[in-house]
């Protein structure tokens, strides 16, 4: 319940005197520049709005626990994992990738999946996708992709013809490609989706071993999707539909779950398999490196403050406790500087003293001062600078992971080249006859849009899949309606 009795002060704690009408010279004079009240709330407003993600702009999140179910300490020496039962407080924050704020948070996108686990060691990001492969491998290419998804630099506005453009001389897509035009690249909502690390990482444990790890977080709701029709039809009722419906089951006590298990690679194992097992666009088969289950996250608790707690919520894959490490995926690589410098950008470079990401159960001594929004202490009268003679912290050498079993020059080589369509392959074998209608059809509707010699390229790669695949897209963009014409600008 509101208290009307609290007085209303500005950001100082002084008492506002009034909040409705302004100060002017008599009825119909002009106002003040006095007015502090309304100069203050003026220039507050003029700066309400950051600047928004680049990707993954849209996004839902919430608090909850996440609980050991099965031991693993033979495989990590991370103190979250330490024991059964243990338990670990989180925030999890959900995300469509391409649109910019404002949009749909169901259209058909790959979806963010990221995890702040609020250990002991200080925080863990687990920052993933709803998929566990990606459409490339060097990250030299991401920010072209990104681009071909958002709006023409001319025309401004979305256009098929872009990224069809881009995918269709990428071969290393078409994997990922065949996963997003399918089921599961229209999930029904945030809870019915699963979350993947998708990269490679490593484990280490109390011997200093490492080993290779794929992180998955399968949903306990079940996976569930909209078909073509459908969301397109709720983009028009309910864009934000995905928010509602996790926020009202968290709500009502209906508290959506995931457990959560990893996929293991020794070093002779990795260096015996049939592909390259830091390869983003390719995934490790269940069958020879099957699932074993960690435990079981559950979310419990809706922000308080969309703003404060899911605006601002900052998550980076360069954030991994003692016991979890990287591995040489170049992507992987690349994102551990990235993420981080967009959050200095959008947050300021002290955006760790947010609430929502400061760790919860570890006492921060980190060496960083001043900045902007620098709202603690400060670390207060401490040195700052080391070494010194004066009490400064120490470094922790147990905290230091073992090197890669890797070598070589410095260079830019290419991975291989000719295993762009064996995992598409496979990934096409599981699907049944109705999961592959439907994805000819979804990908008729959107390439139907490209030009020719786009789809020639796309054909291409879809043909070294399968020349069924190929031409079943082909009779579906046959038999679709003719594509409309692209709206072109209006002339005075």
């Amino acid at each position: 319940m509101v208290n009307n009795q609290e007085i209303l002060t500005n950001a100082s704690g002084i008492p506002v005197p009034s909040n409705t009408v302004s100060k002017s010279v008599g009825k119909q004079g002009p106002l003040l520049l006095e007015d502090y009240t309304l100069l203050e709330k003026m220039a507050h407003f003029n700066r309400e709005r950051i600047p928004e993600r680049v990707v993954h702009a849209i996004g839902s999140g919430a608090y909850g626990t996440f609980t050991v179910t099965d031991d693993i300490t033979q495989y990590t020496k991370a103190k979250l994992f330490s024991e059964v039962g243990k338990q670990t407080e989180i925030f999890a924050r959900f995300s469509a990738v391409a649109k910019s704020k404002g949009g749909s948070d169901i259209y058909r996108d790959l979806r963010g999946f990221a995890v702040k686990f609020y250990t002991e060691e200080g925080n863990w990001d687990m920052v993933g996708n709803n998929t566990p492969i990606f459409f490339m491998r060097d990250p030299i290419k991401f920010m072209d992709f990104i681009r071909s998804q958002k709006e023409h630099p001319k025309e401004h506005w979305r256009h098929d013809q872009m990224w069809w453009d881009f995918l269709s001389l990428t071969p290393e897509s078409i994997h990922q490609v065949l996963w997003l035009m399918g089921d599961r690249g229209a999930p029904m909502g945030w809870r019915h989706m699963n979350g993947y690390g998708s990269h490679t990482f490593s484990l280490i444990n109390e011997e200093n071993e490492r080993i290779w790890v794929k992180f998955h977080f399968k949903t306990d709701q079940g996976n569930k999707f909209f078909t073509d029709e459908q969301w397109r039809k709720m983009q028009g009722i309910e864009p934000r539909w995905a928010a509602k419906d996790l926020y009202n089951a968290i709500e009502e006590g209906d508290y959506p779950s995931w457990t959560m298990h990893i996929q293991t690679m020794t070093d002779k194992q990795a260096q015996n398999f049939q592909w390259n097992p830091f390869d983003l666009t390719k995934i490790w088969p269940h069958a020879d490196f099957p699932l074993q289950r960690v435990g079981k996250f559950e979310l419990n608790r809706n922000p308080e403050n969309y703003f404060a707690e899911v605006e601002q919520a900052a998550f980076s894959p360069g954030n991994v406790v003692p016991g979890i490490s990287w591995s040489p995926d170049r992507m992987l690589q690349a994102r551990i500087m990235s993420y981080a410098d967009a959050h200095r950008h959008r947050l300021s470079v002290n955006y760790d003293n947010i609430p929502v990401n400061q760790p919860h159960a570890t006492k921060v001594n980190d060496p960083y001062r001043d900045g902007l929004m620098r709202t603690d202490s400060n670390k207060g009268g401490r040195i700052n600078y080391n070494p010194s003679h004066e009490g400064y912290p120490q470094a922790d050498q147990n905290a230091e992971a073992p090197p890669y079993h890797v070598s070589g020059m410095a260079a830019r080589i290419e991975l291989d080249e000719e295993d762009h369509y064996d995992q598409a392959r496979m990934y096409y074998d599981m699907l049944d006859n109705d999961e592959k209608k439907r994805l000819y059809n979804n990908i008729a509707g959107s390439l139907g849009k490209a030009s020719e010699e786009v789809i020639k390229d796309q054909m291409q790669l879809f043909r070294n899949v399968y020349p069924e695949l190929a031409d079943k897209v082909e009779q579906a963009i046959a038999n679709s309606e003719p594509p409309k014409p692209e709206p072109k600008p209006a002339t005075v």
